[in-house]
C-alpha cells in the first residue's frame, strides 16, 4: 500500500448479505498522516460475502468501491472524462491481477459553483467512480490492490512503476 494512502475500517451494510467487511480511505500529499491541507481524495471499498450466493452476483462475494476527489477546471470539462475515469478502474483491476467479472459502474463528475458568501471559494469539480464486481476468486488481496490504486490515480498521483515501491524520507 502507498504511504500517501490510509486506511480505516468503517461499519460494513449488514441488510444485504450475512458477512461483510468495509474500509475507507484518504489520500494525502504528505506519506503517512491526516493533514487536511494535504487532502487529496478518498475512496471506500466494501466486500459483501453470502455463502449461499445471489444470483445478481453469479457468485458468493461482491466488491463495491467507490473513489472520489476534486479535479482542476479543465480536467472536469473534457468530454472524454467518463471514460478515462472508468479505464483508471480496469486498468487497476488488471495490473493488480483481480479476475472479475459482472463489472459495472458509474463515472460521476460534479461541478459545484458558489454564490452569496460562499463566492470568495470559487467554483470546484469532482470526479466519483462508483463500481461493483464479483471476484474470481476467494483471494481480494488483489481487489483491495485495485481500489487503493485507482483512489490514489482518482486523486491526482502517478502511478508507481511496476516492482517499485514508494520510500518516504526518516525523520
Amino acid at each position: 500500500m502507498r504511504p500517501e494512502i490510509h486506511l480505516e475500517e468503517v461499519p460494513a451494510p449488514s441488510r444485504i448479505a450475512p458477512y461483510a467487511l468495509a474500509l475507507t480511505a484518504e489520500v494525502n500529499a504528505a506519506p503517512r498522516t491526516m493533514d487536511p491541507d494535504a487532502f487529496l481524495g478518498h475512496g471506500r471499498f466494501v466486500v459483501l460475502h453470502d455463502p449461499a450466493g445471489q444470483e445478481a452476483w453469479h457468485g458468493t462475494f461482491r466488491v463495491i468501491v467507490m473513489a472520489k476527489a476534486r479535479l482542476e477546471e479543465e480536467m472536469g470539462a473534457d468530454p472524454m472524462l467518463g471514460e478515462v475515469g472508468w479505464s483508471w478502474l480496469t486498468d487497476a483491476l488488471t495490473e493488480a491481477g483481480a479476475g472479475y467479472h459482472d463489472l459495472s459502474g458509474t463515472v460521476t463528475r460534479v461541478l459545484s459553483e458558489t454564490f452569496g458568501g460562499l463566492e470568495l471559494r470559487g467554483g470546484q469539480v469532482e470526479i466519483e467512480v462508483r463500481a461493483s464486481w464479483t471476484p474470481t476468486t476467494t483471494d481480494l488481496g488483489p481487489h483491495l490492490k485495485a481500489w487503493a490504486a485507482l483512489t490514489c490515480t482518482t486523486a491526482g498521483l502517478e502511478p508507481l512503476p511496476e516492482n517499485v515501491t514508494a520510500l518516504t524520507r526518516r525523520r
